[in-house]
């Protein structure tokens, strides 16, 4: 109870206004002489990607105000150097050692003026308060940071530390193949340690997750709860200068009114448009659109804690009354392959093998009454805003409450607010679950563990409160080895054990969507989370061949 206290009261404190900056300077009279705007349907808990399970701070703004040690291509799924300009594996997988890149700048803000660059001490820092319970910053804003929680990196890294200034060495218990992979993702967002020790000098630990610092291409100017979050042009950034001035994450576009929004020109960019708008969206030739696959699935999760659904017979039956097609159909309008498997068809450890479960009320209804629940009731618990696994959630609800009453099983939805979520969920009193995961990550890993492993269930990202000892043998099997195959094998055994036990049902594995107006370059599409906005750019007037 007490982590989900800290992280609603952090929620409050966060939600009081603007981001307790200085006095800012007024805006330009038209956003568009010098930035654009994003418009997207979410909501910022944190400034810190560390403390996040997921939401807006993960899909679009870590990436602009942050850097890594690596990324991951969009186009050739590789690691490739950020921060860190080269790095070696030792020890068959146990310890992995970064040479960091000179010269990296941290944002200068109207909050803290860096006097050096980017050095060992910095990466020391980040690393140290999520993974040592002991470190004077790990408790600050709660000591959950859940994405690392999930994997119990608390408990598998044995040491972070400085060779010199700008070499970086992790030790870990035991080998693990997915540990870079793990680093490449938004939540391993690289701090400031020199704007913490100001903090700590001044006693306000608790704004370094509040009032960002990082080396990304923007940095936060202007935050107003529920409305938009403002960052101005990082003027320093490592990369080469952003092309834009400015960009305002416009936090309130739902519904139909995003999508008037963007036909009027008050959005430049629509992250995750509507399915069924794709029409509209095709044959305005004032837009443009980009489809790509994504590392992300829907499912819908059991509490496997709570009767009836703690028996799999159970879910398995509840599984054989939903109607995939239709909700293909009705909710992704081709933009969605139905899903056979809690991995994406796109990961390297995809089992082809894997079936998708088949339709039959029929035989849900036989089975149901076999097991003598013939007057059941569920609660499903449903998020309230679109998601990048799934444009419309209640809608979905709706049509898998129809289809179970088909079989005789009353569905309550139960609309929750996504940064509540996960508390609510913590009390264990939902029945089902619609949710999904986006991973900026291509190891398989970064499903298995965060989704489905006993770890999981603390760090409140196991929505089904699943704890299976087998299959958490499989997925430590699977770390241990730098041989592909081996890996493979473990996980295909992961998968196996899944469709079995069905604690979750995999419903869809999204393309990603993004439109956006006539005259806006460089925006990058990745199917990894969200990319930076440094390279993009607005055509001139004159360039531009208008409609």
């Amino acid at each position: 109870m007490r982590l989900v206290f800290s992280s609603l009261l952090f929620t409050a404190l966060l939600a009081t206004g603007t981001a307790q900056a200085a006095p800012l300077p007024a805006a330009a009279p038209d956003i568009r002489d010098s930035g654009f705007v994003y418009c997207v349907n979410g909501q910022v808990n944190t400034f810190n990607p560390q403390k996040a399970s997921s939401g807006l701070i993960v899909d679009t703004l870590a990436a602009q105000l942050y850097s890594r040690l690596l990324d991951v291509d969009p186009y050739t799924y590789r690691l490739v150097p950020e921060l860190a300009e080269s790095w070696e594996v030792l020890d068959n997988g146990a310890t992995y050692r970064f040479r960091l890149r000179s010269g990296v700048n941290f944002q200068h803000t109207a909050w803290f003026t860096p006097t050096r660059t980017l050095n060992a001490d910095d990466v020391v820092f980040t690393f140290q308060r999520i993974f040592d319970r002991h470190h004077p910053w790990h408790n600050v804003n709660g000591d959950s940071f859940p994405y690392f929680d999930s994997l119990q990196f608390a408990d598998s890294v044995e040491s972070v530390r400085k060779l010199d200034s700008r070499t970086v060495e992790f030790r870990l218990k035991k080998p693990d193949a997915s540990f870079l992979w793990h680093l490449a993702t938004h939540y391993a967002s690289v701090m400031s340690a020199e704007y913490a020790a100001q903090l700590q000098k001044i006693d306000r630990q608790e704004l370094i997750d509040r009032q960002p610092v990082g080396t990304g291409p923007f940095q936060l100017d202007e935050y107003r709860a529920g409305q938009y979050v403002r960052l101005q042009r990082h003027e320093k950034f490592w990369l080469g200068k952003p092309l834009m001035q400015q960009v305002v994450v416009d936090l309130g576009s739902g519904g139909t009114g995003r999508l008037s929004k963007l036909l009027t020109g008050e959005c430049d960019v629509l992250a995750w448009p509507a399915a069924s708008q794709l029409t509209i969206l095709r044959d305005d030739p004032r837009l443009r659109l980009t489809l790509r696959p994504g590392m992300n699935i829907a499912y819908l999760a059991f509490n496997t804690n709570k009767p009836p659904l703690n028996n799999p017979a159970v879910r398995h039956a509840l599984a054989l009354s939903i109607n995939n097609q239709r909700l293909m159909q009705s909710i992704y309008y081709g933009t969605a392959e139905t899903a056979a498997s809690i991995l994406p068809r796109a990961s390297w450890a995809y089992d082809n093998d894997a079936k998708i479960t088949e339709y039959d009320p029929k035989q849900a209804r036989e089975r149901l009454k076999a097991l003598g629940l013939e007057n059941l009731t569920l609660q499903l618990w449903v998020p309230t805003s679109s998601q990048p696994w799934n444009p419309s959630p209640l809608k979905t609800a709706e049509l898998i409450q129809a289809d179970m009453a088909q079989v005789g099983v009353k569905v309550v939805i139960v609309p929750v607010e996504g940064r509540f979520q996960e508390a609510r969920l913590m009390d264990m009193n939902h029945d089902l679950t619609l949710t999904g995961w986006a991973t900026d990550s291509n190891d398989p890993d970064s499903f298995f563990r965060p989704l489905l492993s006993c770890a999981a269930i603390a760090s409140q990202t196991n929505y089904a409160h699943w704890c299976h000892r087998e299959f958490d043998e499989v997925l430590q099997k699977a770390l241990t080895s730098q041989q592909l195959a081996s890996r493979i094998e473990a996980y295909k055994e992961a998968q196996r054990i899944l469709a079995d036990e069905l604690p979750v049902l995999p419903l869809a594995s999204s393309l990603r969507l993004q439109a956006y107006r006539y005259d806006m370059k460089g925006l990058v599409l990745s199917p990894f989370g969200n990319a930076s906005f440094a390279g993009v750019s607005r055509e001139k007037e004159d360039e531009v061949k208008k409609p």
